[in-house]
Formats: structure tokens, C-alpha cells, sequence
């Protein structure tokens, strides 16, 4: 079976808005207020507990790996306490997930979002059922960009770890489309920013509408 396998934040869904809210109720609980935006810094939100603490204490003009490292566990835990507040899944992509699984595709996640928060925020969305697998970071030894992990979520669906794609927004899923020796497709919209096309993919997706269309033409 042919399958699409997608990147979860940043790609089918906007969830820098609760990353970035969870990170700064740490930094209010240090006393420094609210010192990460969305927008200017939702880029760092999709990478992580610990990018987004860099971030901000690189506001706040510090330079300290160990505080980083010290309340890396915080912003886990209010994010977990409020994975569903400002999410939004982009438009169109669940009519684009549909549209690829009428026409014979299995569909999966792989995400290097903890399992748990991913596995939450799907069926607080209420699409957790939509798609045949999902891993995240710590479902197997190996994360993205190990190709292991693309190609588990495939075999979970039965699928040819062979006949695949990944939907990503980043380098990371370039450089494990890459690694696995399998067509990538970047979108252009999500907060990641940066200039998709320098990461040299089989296609950009500016629009969830586009997608069945530019996955047909890879030929898997």
C-alpha cells in the first residue's frame, strides 16, 4: 500500500500558540512575566521545550544551558496540562487526509512531539481515528531524522516502507525523507518560516488543497 505520512506541529497543525503559552507560565513562575510572542517566536515554539527556553532567556539576555536543562520538566508539564487551548488544525488539511485515503493512501503520523501530547491533542481534535498510526519522539529508541522512525509508522500501517511520503515543515523532515530514500513535501505556511525551497524537496505545499494532486504526481 501507498502511504502519506505526516509531521504533526507545524504542519497539520498550528500549535505554537499553547507551546509558547506553556514556556511562559515557567517563565512566569521565575519571575520574569511573559517574555515569548507568538509570531516572532512561534518558530522556536516547534522545536521544542528547550528552544523555546533558550529563546526566551536569550531575551532576557542569559546564556545558561543549566537553567535550560532545569525547567526543560516544567514546561512538559504545563503543556500538558493545556495541550488544546489556541490549536488549529490548517485549513483544508483534513479534507486533503480524506481525499488521500479515498483515493487508496493509508495515512500516518510521525512526529517528534512526545507520544502522549500528540496522542491528546488528536483525540481532543477529535481525529485521532483518521489515521492508521501515529509514533512520536519517544514511541521508539529512534526519533526523526533516523528513518526508522518513518519507517515504523508505515509498517504500523501496513504499508510500503518503499512507496511513502513525508509532510513536514522543517529540515528534520527533509533530512529524514532524505535518509530514507523517499520523496518530502514541505509546506510553506507554518511558523517554521525560512525559505522552504533552499531544503531542495520533491514538492512545496502552499495550500492543503494542492496536496492529493502533488502526491499523485510523485508516483510512489
Amino acid at each position: 500500500m501507498r502511504s502519506v505520512i505526516f509531521d504533526l506541529d507545524g504542519t497539520l497543525m498550528d500549535t505554537s500558540g499553547d507551546l509558547l503559552a506553556a514556556a511562559n507560565k515557567v517563565f512566569r513562575m521565575l519571575g520574569h512575566g511573559d517574555v515569548l510572542q507568538v509570531g516572532r517566536d512561534s518558530g522556536a515554539a516547534l522545536k521544542g521545550g528547550k528552544s523555546m527556553l533558550r529563546t526566551g532567556f536569550a531575551h532576557l539576555g542569559i546564556e545558561d544551558e543549566a537553567r535550560v536543562d532545569a525547567h526543560y520538566k516544567d514546561v512538559l508539564e504545563a503543556y500538558g496540562e493545556a495541550v488544546d487551548v489556541h490549536t488549529t488544525i490548517y485549513p483544508g488539511a483534513m479534507e486533503a487526509v480524506e481525499a488521500l485515503k479515498t483515493a487508496g493512501y493509508g495515512v500516518g503520523i510521525c512526529t517528534n512531539k512526545p507520544e502522549r501530547f500528540a496522542e491528546s491533542l488528536l483525540v481532543s481534535k477529535g481525529i485521532r481515528d483518521t489515521f492508521g498510526a501515529m509514533l512520536g519522539a519517544d514511541t521508539l529508541p529512534v526519533r526523526k531524522p533516523d528513518p526508522e522512525h518513518l519507517f515504523e509508522t508505515v509498517r504500523r500501517l501496513g504499508g510500503d516502507p518503499a512507496r511513502t511520503c513525508l509532510v513536514g515543515d522543517t529540515d528534520t523532515d527533509r533530512n529524514t525523507a532524505r535518509n530514507a530514500g523517499v520523496p518530502s513535501i514541505l509546506v510553506t505556511f507554518g511558523p517554521a518560516g525560512g525559505d522552504m525551497a533552499a531544503l531542495d524537496p520533491e514538492a512545496l505545499l502552499p495550500h492543503y488543497d494542492n496536496l492529493l494532486d502533488i502526491v499523485e504526481g510523485l508516483d510512489l
